[in-house]
């Protein structure tokens, strides 16, 4: 009987440890590195995300468009060594892909970048390009009314969450968040007070390496 035990405990470690891999993105940069965990709940962009990753994409590419209290973005193929003054933000790998929206924006999510507008009624993401939330502490009443006003029902988790880190809830709903950060909320703070020029590009390059890792 305890030879059968243990042969059951043994399979049941065994199923535990070849589980579904976790995916976590290492982003570096000259101010320090940030990691996030990637979604398994969006794995249309988790998987892409990883593929351009492990592809070394995003590799000297720039957060080229930076608003404090907002978001810092970047994923522009055009951005690398892009000349001081130009125009980014409209580059890509060639695709998009189909929106997995849902999670909400808190404070250090990642989220996939799209056009807006009536062109993009499907709100489909940009193939590349994405941001990391930095946002502002929520009260309580602002929340439930743009709540009321986009239809959505936060649960008491989320109201207390946004309440207490911050985040772009306007942005909920019509952007797919596919990641938060485990670490580097220092770093974010950091890239999200750089000086900008009036396209809110950095006036120094801020470049980044990603990498995946599964813990």
């Amino acid at each position: 009987m305890r030879i059968k035990l243990l042969a059951i405990l043994f399979i049941f470690g065994l199923m535990a440890s070849c589980g579904p891999k976790k995916y976590y993105a290492v982003i570096e940069t000259d101010f320090g590195t940030m990691k996030a965990e990637l979604y398994d709940s969006t794995p249309l962009h988790r998987d892409n995300f990883v593929k351009l990753a492990n592809d070394d994409y995003y590799d000297g590419l720039l957060f080229h468009r930076i608003i404090n209290g907002f978001m810092i973005q970047g994923g522009d193929p055009n951005s690398k060594d892009a000349p001081a003054g130009a125009r980014l933000g409209t580059g890509g790998p060639g695709y998009t892909i189909p929106a997995e929206i849902g999670a909400p924006h808190f404070r250090g999510t990642l989220a996939a970048a799209r056009t807006g507008g009536p062109s993009n009624p499907d709100k489909v993401s940009s193939g590349s390009q994405f941001y990391v939330v930095h946002g502002t502490r929520q009260s309580k009443a602002a929340l439930e009314g743009m709540a009321r006003q986009k239809g959505i029902e936060y649960n008491e988790t989320q109201l207390a969450k946004y309440q207490e880190i911050g985040g772009t809830p306007q942005l909920d709903m019509d952007y797919t968040v596919f990641g938060e950060l485990v670490s580097g909320f220092e770093v974010l703070d950091k890239i999200a007070a750089v000086q900008k020029d009036g396209s809110d590009r950095p006036l120094e390059d801020v470049k980044m390496t990603v990498r995946i890792t599964n813990n």
